[in-house]
């Protein structure tokens, strides 16, 4: 009578064991897609952020180049340093070439004022498949803007505009005394202007 007893508690016991395990299996599937989930949404935020610094930093340096061709004009320094520079072209094709190279396209890429871009993105490859239906389909949307900061400051004086003089150029804790006869000796793009994400603090990218 006992070992009928031990035999059938172990026979009650198995579904309830091959229940557990089958929970155990269905969670850890779940986290697994999941963990799909996530890191797709890090690759495009990723592609985001790398797309808007780049079209920004093509856009900084068109900007610099604008400021070396009108370097004898101090007058129109202010409005470059602003953001506005005739004969600027569109740095969203840099935005296509960083996205790409994260696996994503450029869903919208467009200017948030003179010295800011905003890109949105989509990943070229979707989630995969899992145990939730339709994520072998799905993409994952980010979006990201880039900021412009003039870095330079300085005084446009009479005596300045009077004597045919360039103003001293304070970049941070840089100063520049420009020549007039001999402008080979200024500051590149990155002294001239810094570039960051919107949510990111001012550094030297």
């Amino acid at each position: 009578m006992t070992l009928l007893r031990k035999y059938g508690d172990a026979g009650q016991a198995f579904p309830i064991y091959i229940t557990v395990i089958g929970g155990l299996l269905f969670l850890a599937f779940a986290y697994f897609a999941v963990g799909q989930a996530a890191a797709n949404r890090n690759g495009a935020q990723t592609a985001a952020d790398a797309a808007a610094l780049a079209a920004a930093q093509d856009r900084r340096e068109q900007l610099a180049d604008a400021w070396v061709d009108s370097i004898l004009d101090p007058a129109s320094w202010q409005g470059i340093f602003e953001g506005d520079a005739a004969g600027l072209a569109s740095s969203c094709w840099r935005a296509d070439q960083f996205a790409a190279r994260n696996n994503a396209r450029v869903l919208a890429c467009s200017p948030e004022g003179p010295l800011s871009v905003t890109v949105d993105v989509e990943t070229t490859r979707t989630v995969g498949e899992s145990i939730v239906p339709g994520t072998e389909n799905r993409r994952s949307q980010a979006s990201a803007t880039a900021v412009i900061d003039a870095r330079c400051t300085f005084q446009l004086s009479a005596t300045v505009v009077e004597e045919d003089v360039l103003p001293q150029l304070k970049c941070e804790d840089e100063e520049w005394e420009l020549d007039p006869e001999d402008t080979s000796h200024r500051p590149d793009a990155r002294d001239l202007f810094d570039v960051h994400l919107a949510d990111q603090p001012a550094n030297d990218e």
